[in-house]
């Protein structure tokens, strides 16, 4: 049997540095997917596991480990020579597209697709949906929502999707940003029987009396 995958020893220190880089959205995007990538290995996940999470190949991540367990965060945004591939897609296009995605809708449509936004920002739609991955963003049904100045506006997004992220088990439905049941599905639990219902007397002294009017 293959040995599991030893998770990538980190210090407190280095995990609060990248936690902090992957809620960033003025982090270049190659470094945030890094980010995600080293704090899952160091929780444990083997390498594939991470790879398919964050898109990116198996040898990317054993790569990655490899190099942070020589320097650590050293050097950490630094592309070895001839190593790994060239970034096609530019920083600006990446915060571009964020920025597109949090802040404007596009002409006549309550959010953003992949193929919309594709054809904005010029990039394929695959594109797309690897940066909306690694940062967290899913736009679909933000409609309930108005574009606001709020600078925590972003966080407040992102936890709302979150409900999307997990959508709601068969039989619950959604209701202004809440979850209840679907009272179509399923047998529902019988009310309390009330305690105090007016009217209702069970003192034994009180039927003994009727018994005998």
């Amino acid at each position: 049997m293959r040995a599991a995958t030893p998770a990538l020893p980190m210090t407190d220190e280095q995990r609060s540095v990248l936690e902090k880089l992957i809620r960033s959205r003025s982090a270049p995007h190659r470094d945030v997917v890094r980010a995600q990538a080293l704090l899952m290995a160091a929780d444990g996940f083997a390498n594939t596991r991470v790879a398919a999470e964050v898109h990116v190949s198996p040898a990317s991540v054993a790569a990655w480990r490899e190099r942070f367990a020589e320097d650590g965060l050293q050097n950490f945004s630094a592309v070895r020579p001839g190593r790994g591939p060239k970034p096609s897609i530019p920083a600006e296009k990446v915060e571009e597209i964020v920025r597109l995605t949090l802040h404007e809708k596009p002409d006549g449509e309550t959010h953003w697709s992949c193929r919309s936004m594709a054809k904005r920002v010029g990039v394929s739609s695959s594109t797309v949906q690897r940066i909306w991955a690694a940062r967290g963003i899913q736009p679909h049904r933000v409609e309930t929502f108005k574009l606001s100045t709020d600078p925590k506006f972003e966080e407040k997004l992102v936890d709302v999707v979150g409900l999307y992220m997990n959508p709601p088990r068969e039989g619950d439905r959604v209701v202004h940003g809440r979850k209840e049941p679907d009272p179509s599905v399923g047998p529902q639990p019988a009310e309390p029987a009330d305690e105090a219902r007016p009217g209702r007397h069970d003192d034994p002294r009180l039927q003994a009396q009727r018994d005998h009017d």
